[in-house]
C-alpha cells in the first residue's frame, strides 16, 4: 500500500471512530503497518489538512488521534445547530427515541445493545432538542448515566404521561426496530415528524 492510501485509509478510520478516536498502536494493528509508519502518515496529514485550508483537522488528544472541526468556524456550527432547517430527526435518532421512552430510564450501553450500533450522536441530539434528558445514575460498574424522556417530548406528542404511550411489542424482535419505531410515531396522533415546535 503506498503513502497516499495509507493516509487516506487512516482518515476513514478515524471518521468512523468519532469522539473516541483511535491511537497510532490501534491504527496500525488495523492497517497491519508498523506504528511508526502510521505516526508519520497522521503527522504528515495534519500538515495536509493545514496547507490545504481543509475544515478538520487531525487532532491528538490524551494519546488518541481524531478529527476535530476547526475552532475559528464555531460561529457557523453554532447557527447550524440552531437552523430551523435542522429540525428534523435522523432515523437512528427516532430509534433511540423510541427506546428511551419505552425503556426509560436507560444507559447508553442498553440502548446500543438494542440498536446495534453506536448511538452516542443520536442521544446527544435528543439531548440538545430537549426529548430526552438525564434522570440519574445506574447503580453499575462505572455509574453511567441514565436516560428519560422530557416533559418537552410529552407536550409535543400530546400526552398526559408516559404511560399514555401507545401499546406495541416494539422490543420483542428488535430486528424490525426501524420498522416498529416508524409505526410507533404514526401511532403519536399521526405528527409530522420535524419537531418544529421543539425548541
Amino acid at each position: 500500500m503506498d503513502f497516499p492510501t495509507l493516509k487516506s485509509i487512516i482518515e476513514g478510520l478515524l471518521f468512523l471512530a468519532g469522539d473516541e478516536g483511535l491511537t497510532a498502536k490501534q491504527i496500525a494493528e488495523v492497517v497491519e503497518h508498523r506504528p511508526e509508519l502510521v505516526t508519520d502518515a497522521l503527522e504528515e496529514m495534519k500538515e495536509d489538512f493545514v496547507r490545504e485550508k481543509r475544515g478538520i483537522q487531525v487532532v491528538q488528544i490524551a494519546g488518541s488521534y481524531q478529527l476535530a472541526t476547526l475552532p475559528d468556524h464555531a460561529p457557523y456550527f453554532e447557527r447550524l445547530a440552531y437552523s430551523p432547517s435542522r429540525s428534523s430527526l435522523s432515523q437512528a435518532a427516532l430509534e433511540t427515541l423510541a427506546i428511551v421512552a419505552y425503556r426509560q430510564p436507560i444507559t447508553r450501553v442498553e440502548i446500543e445493545e438494542i440498536r446495534g450500533v453506536k448511538s452516542e450522536r443520536a442521544i446527544q441530539t435528543l439531548v440538545n432538542k430537549d426529548l430526552i434528558e438525564e434522570t440519574g445514575r445506574a447503580e453499575a460498574i462505572g455509574r453511567p448515566i441514565l436516560y428519560g424522556t422530557t416533559k418537552s417530548f410529552l407536550d409535543y406528542f400530546g400526552l398526559p404521561n408516559i404511560q399514555a404511550l401507545p401499546e406495541p411489542a416494539i422490543f420483542e424482535d428488535t430486528d424490525n426496530l426501524e420498522e416498529e419505531t416508524q409505526l410507533l410515531f404514526e401511532k403519536l396522533d399521526g405528527k409530522q415528524l420535524t419537531f418544529d415546535d421543539v425548541p
